[in-house]
């Protein structure tokens, strides 16, 4: 889930414009043995995972990273009559109404999706299978409130008072995913109404907005590793549960503990999920490559490819993982239908409210 910014041409996710050239070159190489796969930048699989999945269905697969998940999602609706490739992977429940509206799947109900939870099942028709889920959070910077003998922010409402004045950093939510995320855990949390108020009083604690994740997290973040060499005095942004983790498992010198904490009450659950593309050249490989997101192995490969938890039952999660980055356990949730019916004019009421 790390790194998924995205892009939006304008206000409200407007489609990213895209060349009738760029939209056929991935079809162009596509044969009856190769399964093309469209994904996000944060699609990640272990080679010997995928080459096993190759080797028993006797398809290749090639993977079009296609930006962020946001700018992948638009592409596709834009090219869905002549489709860059056959599966897409990495619409969340953020803009799923969106793909779901403008016919950009078709339904196929995969092996396996009994053994998934019917809480993550959010399309009755089966026109995308959900493949894992995380929380989009508020991360601390441990070392920073121990220093100042301040405790971090436990919730929403703790991050409007004056001791957690100018201290956090979060991402744009007319262009990142977890901005958008935070957003609408704000309106799950307060209200149709009630987050206009509270996002009124981010903005007077001097709440910094930047435009994704990796700037946010990177830069302005003091937790983070690569933050703190840049300098970053921000010590809470909006990231991921599942942060934490990370910055044990890729540290040069493994911590005893992670550096950074999750705010727990400030949580808005997130799922993605995959979907074989309307007019895709090869459906039959398509449909054997989405069996496969849902099989054991791929699911309990994901957590430390792409610091995401699995929808399968009975998938195992490595220590280090549950251990560091166990999910929020009393998340804010969203119906896909009332995100639809919300989302970009909250996005706009959100702008100019924040971004003035």
């Amino acid at each position: 889930m790390h790194n998924k910014t995205f892009v939006a041409a304008a206000v409200g996710f407007g489609l990213v414009a895209l060349s009738a050239c760029g939209a056929t070159q991935g079809q162009d190489k596509a044969d009856g043995k190769t399964v093309t796969l469209v994904s996000h930048d944060s699609w990640a699989v272990s080679k010997s995972v995928l080459a096993d999945f190759e080797k028993r269905s006797g398809y290749k697969v090639r993977v079009l990273k296609d930006g962020d998940a946001g700018q992948a999602v638009n592409k596709a609706i834009l090219t869905k009559d002549n489709p860059q490739g056959d599966v897409l992977f990495g619409v969340d429940n953020t803009l799923l109404s969106r793909a779901l509206d403008n016919g950009l799947f078709q339904p196929y109900t995969a092996k396996g999706l009994d053994k998934v939870g019917a809480r993550y099942q959010l399309d009755g028709k089966h026109r995308v299978t959900p493949v894992d889920y995380g929380d989009i959070c508020v991360n601390y910077d441990k070392a920073y409130f121990s220093a100042h003998h301040l405790a971090p922010p436990q919730s929403y409402a703790d991050l409007t008072k004056p001791a957690y004045k100018n201290l956090l950093v979060t991402e744009n939510a007319a262009t990142a995913s977890p901005g958008l995320g935070f957003l609408l855990g704000s309106a799950a949390r307060f209200g149709n109404q009630g987050w206009q108020d509270y996002w009124k009083k981010l903005e007077a604690n001097g709440v910094k907005v930047v435009d994704g994740w990796e700037q946010a997290y990177y830069q302005e973040f003091s937790g983070s590793s690569e933050g703190k060499k840049a300098g970053g005095d921000r010590p809470l942004v909006v990231s991921y549960a599942s942060s934490p983790p990370a910055e044990v498992i890729y540290a040069k010198k493994r911590p005893a503990t992670a550096p950074t904490g999750v705010a727990t009450g400030t949580c808005f659950r997130q799922i993605e999920f995959a979907g074989l593309l309307s007019n895709a050249r090869n459906p039959k490989g398509a449909k054997a490559f989405l069996d496969f997101l849902i099989s054991r192995e791929f699911q309990q490969d994901m957590p430390l490819n792409m610091y995401v938890y699995p929808v399968v039952a009975g998938a195992e999660v490595p220590a280090d993982f549950t251990k560091y980055g166990p999910p929020a356990r009393h998340p804010e949730t969203m119906a896909p239908e009332k995100i639809a019916a919300n989302r970009d004019q909250w996005v706009k009421t959100w702008t100019s409210l924040v971004l003035k």
